[in-house]
């Protein structure tokens, strides 16, 4: 098992960096031959990432996202940072027409995806629907307010963001070639012209050791949103992880599996989880965004 400690080594043409954060294991390869280069980058990299882990994770006490979920209906303050993330959430749920909601984390609490049946408390569903809904959120360039008992969670749009700013930061300080995977959130850019792309594999849901298909990537991103690692057992049936925060209930016929190809990871990873959201016009919806993806059913 992966540590927040950074392992360094080589592999074929390049230099790969691995830690676990984000509660996956993550994955930097730099186009370098210099070790000492290699280190001081992915060295960046892990700080960068961890930073971001600590600020906007739902499991701390000392963040802001601990403050902003336990302000009881009180205004709390914003940083500009924290600013531009809850207005790209904003964004996504008015452009998703409320299907992307970051209060709906809370529904966690009536489900639990290990693999395992599962007996869903219905009458607990209906009173966590009470606090969820991002348009009863008053949302200003420097506060946010939220109801008593409402909380938000951006672990929708946090990876895929720590996986663009790593990207970002790699080719920023040395200009070259990186490709940055976080769990299957990929950011990847060339730097050379003469370079060969990177090559990225799609795991197949029903078995992660064979691949589904394979993608050259030179400069963009890919996420995939699926059920081959968070599902439950209910009346004989799969139900994947994405919660539909109208019903509170898993998303009905959603993909096994969507990957998105796309310009940043933020942009890729909402538009995987939105077309999950889309159940069984997920192909539809992708579609009409004139995205590149690949849907497994």
């Amino acid at each position: 098992m992966l540590s927040k400690e950074l392992v360094l080594r080589r592999s074929e043409n390049c230099w790969k960096a691995e830690f676990s954060a984000m509660a996956s294991p993550c994955e930097l390869l730099i186009d370098t031959d210099t070790e000492s280069e290699a280190r001081f980058l992915a060295s960046l990299a892990l700080s960068e990432t961890l930073r971001i882990e600590s600020k906007f994770s739902r499991y701390r006490d000392d963040n802001i996202i601990h403050a902003i979920n336990h302000s009881n209906g009180q205004p709390v303050e914003l940083d500009d940072e924290t600013s531009r993330m809850l207005a790209y959430a904003n964004s996504c749920f008015q452009l998703s027409d409320g299907l992307f909601d970051i209060t709906s984390g809370v529904l966690r609490k009536a489900w639990k995806f290990d693999g395992q049946p599962i007996h869903p408390d219905k009458e607990l569903i209906r009173s966590l629907l009470a606090v969820v809904g991002w348009s009863k959120v008053a949302l200003t360039d420097r506060s946010i307010t939220l109801l008593p008992g409402m909380q938000i969670d951006l672990g929708g749009i946090g990876k895929e963001y720590a996986v663009d700013r790593a990207a970002n930061l790699l080719h920023e300080k040395s200009g070259r070639s990186v490709m940055v995977n976080f769990g299957g959130d990929i950011r990847a850019i060339v730097s050379d012209s003469g370079r060969e792309p990177w090559t990225v594999g799609i795991e197949k849901p029903e078995n992660e050791e064979k691949v589904a298909g394979v993608i050259e990537l030179r400069n963009g991103a890919i996420a995939t949103s699926g059920d081959s690692r968070r599902f439950c057992l209910y009346k004989g049936k799969r139900l994947g992880h994405i919660l539909d925060p109208r019903t509170g209930w898993p998303v009905k016929h959603a993909p096994r599996s969507v990957t998105v190809i796309a310009g940043q990871c933020t942009e890729s990873g909402l538009l995987a989880t939105l077309a999950m959201l889309h159940g069984a016009k997920a192909e539809e919806f992708l579609q009409a965004q004139e995205v590149t993806f690949h849907c497994i059913r």
